[in-house]
């Protein structure tokens, strides 16, 4: 998935534990300009780098992968969690720039349209 907006704030790294670290980016994503939408970002890990190009005000496109978790307390109570996580972003400034954290980074397969008619070719 992947959005153009522009950059509110860049969060610091945050150390949560000796092998986990993470970054928060806030961008404002105005379809409707009237009534604009703030997002909230994660980059973990080796991604937290991504964010050191972008300032404020930037424009930028964002790339992320929508996850989500479950959570049980100790009364038993489930609970759900949506998180952003950033895997590239392009600082849309006319020179195109993309900035990732490993280039090898795979880039995302365009969906496939399962209405088109694709013929009889079962071999059965």
């Amino acid at each position: 998935m992947e959005i153009k907006a522009k950059v509110v704030e860049v969060g610091p790294i945050i150390q949560v534990t000796d092998s986990f670290k993470k970054r928060e980016l806030i961008v404002e994503y105005a379809e409707n300009p009237q009534y604009p939408d703030f997002i909230k970002f994660e980059a973990i890990q080796d991604k937290c780098n991504l964010l050191d190009k972008c300032k404020v005000g930037d424009e930028v496109e964002v790339f992320f992968n929508l996850r989500g978790r479950k959570w049980t307390d100790k009364t038993g109570k489930d609970s759900y969690f949506n998180t952003l996580q950033v895997w590239r972003i392009n600082v849309l400034d006319g020179n195109s720039n993309s900035y990732q954290a490993q280039e090898n980074t795979p880039e995302m397969a365009p969906p496939i349209d399962l209405t088109a008619d694709q013929g009889d070719d079962l071999p059965f």
